[in-house]
């Protein structure tokens, strides 16, 4: 029991206590103002301005500039490549070593985390396990102090978006993998932040799961006209199916970033065509002279159209799986001989492994098929196909 009388010590008693309820009273004010402001604002972009990180001696993040768009902006790079580290410096939870945070061309690097714009969803499914699905998703709206009835529609709202307004009365262990995901986006989306950040939201879902809200994402994050979408994954198929901006990173650095189809079809360099292909790029030594194109002693072509263009001397010449066929798709087709090395089927696609020129390539076939181990195989592609790099010395391992 705190009891107040004459004397210093019960003045500063005093102090503390009204500082103590003035900033509890500030606290929950701010919170209701960021709400508010999040939901009249339009977001338009979101600028990281030379920004960097460094832990002790490590680059974590090297210098960047990004520039990202309202709708879903996809970050994609293997493991380890500071995916997740650039999300939390947006989210603010972790200090950038240099560098600004600009939103709608204000700063914001110094906005503490809890009065950013912002909702992040995880690779595990975060949900409260001893509240209902409505009281979860409801959560962050109970914390900006909206009315009951704000809240009740709100909530019913984005579980109709989501399709899991029949499990509003459940608790999170009587709900399967997806439909717990979906809870969790809700809980975000319910805020109306301007920023939702996915860390790799899907990667512990099961295959069909994961194709169901690829496809869901992709509708839902079309509708929300006023918020900035940034989706961090490994794979090059959840990029082209959800990004309409890709950033490519690798090692801590950002390599490409542009329009899907810009990036996704004109990769800025060798690597950036290894991140953003499943089954890895063929690739392959070549020479060009006199406007003629030839890999090794193999095979010789007129080079067409932009490979015209190329000055004489070595390149690193590449080509995806799923652009070479086992039949000629034009006249222009260019035909090449391999040997098969293996077969292997994966759901509706068949993927041949060969050896063209001393070098292992990776075939993909539509259908479930076999082919002969040792056995000669012939294989076309199309010129206009090819992704031409500068030359590599290890080109048999790149």
């Amino acid at each position: 029991m705190l009891l107040f009388g004459e004397g210093a010590a019960n003045e500063k008693l005093r102090h503390y206590t009204a500082t103590a309820i003035r900033r509890s009273v500030a606290l929950k004010r701010s919170r209701l103002a960021v709400y508010k402001e999040n939901k009249n604002t339009k977001i338009m972009s979101l600028v990281l301005e030379n920004i960097s990180l460094k832990v002790g001696a490590a680059t974590h993040i090297y210098p960047s500039d990004i520039n990202l768009e309202t709708g879903l902006n996809v970050v994609i790079g293997p493991t380890l490549s500071g995916k997740t580290t650039l999300l939390r410096l947006i989210a603010g939870l972790e200090k950038l070593g240099s560098g600004r945070l600009l939103l709608n061309g204000k700063d914001i690097t110094s906005v503490p985390v809890q009065q950013r714009s912002v909702a992040i969803v995880y690779q595990q499914y975060i949900n409260y396990p001893n509240m209902t699905v409505f009281d979860n998703i409801a959560s962050p709206l109970r914390i900006a102090k909206l009315s009951k009835a704000d809240i009740a529609r709100k909530v019913e709202s984005v579980a109709e978006l989501l399709r899991i307004k029949e499990y509003l009365t459940r608790r999170p262990d009587e709900l399967s993998g997806g439909q717990q995901q979906r809870t969790a986006l809700a809980r975000a989306l319910v805020k109306g932040a301007g920023i939702v950040l996915l860390d790799e939201p899907l990667v512990n879902l099961d295959y069909k799961l994961r194709e169901e809200l690829r496809s869901e994402m992709r509708k839902l994050f079309s509708q929300q006209k006023e918020t900035i979408a940034v989706y961090a994954t490994t794979e090059p198929l959840e990029a082209s199916l959800l990004g309409q901006n890709i950033v490519v990173m690798d090692e801590g650095r950002i390599i490409q970033s542009g329009s899907r189809d810009e990036v996704m079809n004109r990769p800025a360099t060798l690597r950036a065509a290894e991140i953003l292909s499943d089954p890895r790029v063929n690739t392959i030594p070549g020479q060009v002279a006199t406007a003629n194109i030839a890999f090794e002693d193999s095979v010789s072509f007129k080079a067409e159209k932009e490979l015209a263009d190329l000055s004489d001397g070595s390149y690193c010449f590449v080509l995806r799986a799923h652009h070479i066929s086992l039949v000629p798709k034009s006249a222009s087709a260019v035909q090449i001989q391999a040997v098969v090395e293996m077969t292997e089927v994966s759901g509706s696609e068949t993927f041949i492994h060969v050896t063209f020129a001393g070098v292992a390539w990776t075939v993909q076939q539509d259908g479930v098929h076999s082919h002969d181990i040792n056995s000669a195989i012939d294989l076309y592609f199309q010129p206009s196909d090819l992704m031409v790099f500068p030359a590599v010395n290890n080109w048999r391992e790149a």
